[in-house]
């Protein structure tokens, strides 16, 4: 049987420097894992996402599923094969996108029916389901079934969050692999009482892991930090937390603060898809006829590739020639950018100053973007 082990290495307030072993090779927490939807990190090949630093990739098993098909993707090895990324996997459970599929899902107490958005064919998933498609694509951590819902709705956060809970049973039911570590997932929208019950149900089905949905999907700043804190209040300090779906630097360092170990995020990749640069001083945006002649990196602080060989300039040049390359590019530095924090704040959790450190990152970030 395989071992999922976390290990706190160094507490500085809230904020955990961790360790997770998993198959593939061990986290240290913090950790950002950039986003592979379709088993591929957009625009990025699997060399490029390990050279910028990262630890692990998410893969997407509503896409999977519906394309190729988990049955395929087990036939050829399983993801780490499939792609080509040795390193640890995550895959969700599905839910977030099926029930963003307002107007062509139907939800019950088994699970959810829904139309495909590639074709339009009918197509179900149910915790039991979810379970066998994240086996067949062979993650090391996979995710429970659950119900995203709006988190400022009570009555329904309420429906979902003991809809959650019962998935989340059935979920470790299914379970076949010894190989793969099942996080479970709070709930309960920006509801105190409701996320409180939630980390306390959850929490008692003793997953290896736990994750923090249904944030970062509409509500207040204050909200979402408020609810982090509230939640990893309750959750057991010896395994790790995962906040699934929140990407900004800022975020990064709020959710750190609050005692968040885990973090993925399409942001990244999809702002280098529109010309846009995170740096830890603001947003750039490369469509910005300032840069036409700016000699300098995207940011002089950055150690990406990127930035170590490409001026302002000639990524202004690469946007307005519609080359496929700025979004390569630009990938690399966003992903580099939220690597590097992460591995940051965990040196300075470690050197036990990661307080000051957070100030002084914020700080910076206050800086608007520029237009």
């Amino acid at each position: 049987m395989t071992a999922f082990e976390w290990t706190l290495d160094a507490a500085d307030g809230s904020a955990r420097a961790g360790t997770f072993t998993t198959p593939h090779g061990a986290l240290s927490t913090p950790v950002f894992a950039p986003v592979g939807t379709q088993a591929t990190v957009k625009s990025l090949t699997p060399a490029q996402v390990e050279d910028l630093g990262a630890q692990m990739v998410l893969a997407n098993t509503y896409h999977l599923f519906l394309r190729p098909g988990d049955e395929l993707v087990a036939e050829m090895g399983g993801l780490h094969s499939f792609m080509h990324w040795n390193k640890p996997i995550l895959t969700d459970s599905g839910g977030f996108q099926v029930f963003s599929l307002t107007k062509t899902r139907k939800i019950d107490e088994d699970g959810v029916t829904f139309k495909s958005h590639i074709d339009g064919s009918l197509k179900r998933l149910s915790p039991e389901i979810s379970m066998r498609i994240q086996e067949n694509l062979g993650a090391d951590i996979v995710m429970a079934f659950d119900e995203c819902a709006v988190p400022t709705d009570y009555d329904y956060s309420r429906l979902a969050m003991h809809r959650t809970h019962a998935w989340a049973r059935r979920c470790l039911e299914a379970k076949r692999r010894d190989d793969q570590a099942l996080f479970g997932i709070v709930q309960g929208g920006v509801f105190s009482d409701l996320r409180a019950e939630s980390a306390r149900e959850i929490s008692a089905m003793d997953f290896p892991g736990h994750a923090i949905g249904g944030l970062s999907v509409g509500e207040s700043k204050p909200d979402m930090y408020r609810t982090i804190a509230e939640v990893n209040n309750i959750l057991p300090a010896n395994k790790p937390r995962y906040l699934m779906g929140v990407g900004t630097p800022e975020d990064l360092i709020e959710s750190v603060r609050r005692g968040v170990d885990i973090f993925d995020c399409v942001l990244p990749t999809r702002l280098a898809r529109h010309n846009s640069a995170m740096t830890m001083h603001g947003r750039l945006n490369l469509m910005n006829a300032s840069f036409a002649r700016d000699e300098l990196p995207v940011d002089s602080e950055c150690g990406c590739y990127t930035c170590r060989h490409f001026s302002r300039a000639y990524l202004r040049h690469l946007v307005n020639a519609k080359e496929m390359l700025a979004a390569t590019l630009l990938s690399i530095h966003n992903l580099y950018t939220l690597v590097q924090l992460t591995r940051d704040m965990r040196a300075a959790i470690i050197d036990g100053n990661f307080e000051q450190f957070a100030q002084q990152k914020l700080a910076q970030l206050s800086i608007k973007e520029t237009e």
